[in-house]
């Protein structure tokens, strides 16, 4: 009986002792926030050098360091759409130490089409801001003797199957453009992917693919004659680019292959950090020196509500999930 006493008394103990560690958790992880950053920041991008993701994640940086008082340095991780550096970021310690900067195309899409993913981003990830809506240009190689859509549309047709398209990978927004605009126009072109819009456009310029959707690395080259514009694939026409027709102008109504690209935290990291990383953001997208970087890419910045943002994901899940089961788009 003695011995029943002593060993419940102990089981009593041992719980008050894991209650009492289970309340202090909280408590120093909010004591850790406050003092957060103690240590340069990392910064992943899901995509290669060059690409959309890339220049975005470059231009708010600097602004965010000054604003953090740390470093917040730039980590590229391509590959597999996105899903290499998604992965990476799920993995990364809860503290606030690894951020991922992703288009929201890799985040909604990529679980409807990989059948092997590690993670679930509506689980493992936590939006944290959307930082700008990226738009997609129609661009042709200067060898394609077309000077606009109707006749770009007459000319695949009457080459079925002979022309490529490259994109920064399967499930971007680059390639369900592609797809939409191969559905919507009826013609037939052979996709390639690659792990970044920078090593598309590198084959854009050698003249490997006859055409893309740009999200916005390939409109100096426009610029420089060595690439041609046809069309934009958003709703509305853009400010910088008054003259140029969207595609649904151009014969394909309801065409809109718009993406947000976003912060990302993995899920767990305290909501003190979070409010820290979008302070630092916002202040970063005030700044005329980014605003221009974002324009130039032909983007458009996107401050909002960190409530918008998370419904964002839904509706891109809806928008895009019907194209993606009617071309049957799965990766194994």
């Amino acid at each position: 009986m003695f011995k029943r006493q002593i060993f419940r008394r102990r089981l009593m103990v041992l719980a008050a002792l894991a209650g009492a560690g289970l309340m202090a958790q909280p408590a120093w992880a909010q004591k850790s926030a406050q003092k957060w950053p103690e240590k340069p920041v990392r910064l992943i991008v899901n995509f290669a050098p060059g690409g959309a993701a890339d220049v975005l994640a470059r231009a708010v940086t600097p602004t965010m360091s000054q604003v953090l008082g740390q470093s917040v340095v730039v980590d590229n991780k391509p590959g597999a759409g996105g899903n290499i550096g998604i992965s990476e970021a799920v993995r990364a310690s809860k503290d606030g130490y690894t951020l991922l900067l992703s288009s929201g195309g890799a985040i909604t899409i990529n679980p409807m089409i990989y059948s092997r993913l590690s993670f679930n981003p509506e689980k493992d990830l936590t939006p944290v801001a959307a930082v700008a809506r990226v738009h997609v240009f129609l661009e042709t190689h200067p060898s394609v003797p077309t000077a606009d859509v109707g006749e770009f549309i007459r000319y695949i047709k009457a080459n079925p199957g002979k022309l490529a398209y490259g994109s920064p990978g399967q499930g971007t927004s680059p390639h369900l453009a592609g797809e939409m605009f191969k559905r919507m126009a009826e013609v037939e072109a052979t996709h390639v992917p690659y792990k970044g819009a920078g090593p598309a456009l590198s084959d854009m310029l050698s003249g490997q693919l006859q055409f893309w959707f740009d999200p916005g690395p390939g409109l100096k080259q426009v610029e420089a004659g060595k690439l041609r514009l046809l069309a934009i694939g958003s709703p509305h026409r853009l400010p910088q680019y008054p003259d140029v027709p969207t595609l649904a102008e151009s014969g394909l109504p309801g065409f809109d292959a718009d993406t947000l690209f976003g912060l990302y935290a993995p899920a767990g990291v305290p909501e003190a950090v979070i409010a820290q990383v979008r302070a630092a953001l916002a202040k970063a997208l005030e700044q005329k020196s980014v605003q221009d970087v974002i324009q130039a890419l032909g983007a458009t910045p996107a401050p909002m509500s960190r409530q918008a943002f998370v419904e964002h994901h839904a509706k891109e899940r809806e928008r895009f999930g019907d194209l993606v089961k009617a071309i049957g788009l799965r990766v194994d």
